[in-house]
């Protein structure tokens, strides 16, 4: 039997579950130094705590996490892909992934995941950069301030 996930509000589970999350952030952050010690801080049993440290996990959405997912279309031309990689690097995004499909009709799909954590313009301002660039067809995207 396979597991199956939901996303629940916080305010339908019991909460033990916060409490786990909140344990196992503070085990994260180093500001507890044990599974024990970040149960007690979280008025939580250690044996409540690992029964459900592996099943309960907090949703980070792409706002909170400052990910950045780019979808755009490209000329098949050489330089094309590099000239956006350059603008990403120059507006101070941290690429995290790049799938590229194979061109079809003179031109391919390319997504790109980005870190906007140390970025210096705006993602609005990304945006018109990558549209100006030659070669570049169209570009959409999703996450922070999209």
């Amino acid at each position: 039997m396979s597991d199956e996930y939901y996303i629940v509000s916080s305010k339908a589970l019991p909460e033990v579950f916060a409490k786990v999350v909140s344990a196992k952030r503070l085990l994260g952050s180093g500001a507890a130094h044990s599974a024990s010690e970040a149960a007690r801080l979280v008025g939580i049993s250690r044996s409540a705590f690992y029964k459900y440290k592996d099943m309960v996990m907090p949703y980070e959405n792409a706002e909170d996490s400052g990910v950045l997912t780019i979808q755009s279309m490209l000329q098949d031309k050489p330089g094309v892909l590099s000239s956006m990689i350059t603008s990403f690097f120059d507006a101070g995004a941290n690429i995290l992934t790049v799938n590229q499909n194979i061109p079809a009709n003179g031109a391919a799909y390319v997504t790109v995941s980005v870190s906007t954590r140390y970025m210096e313009i705006s993602v609005s301002e990304l945006f018109e950069r990558l549209r100006s660039l030659d070669g570049v067809i169209s570009v959409s995207g999703i996450g922070v301030g999209v």
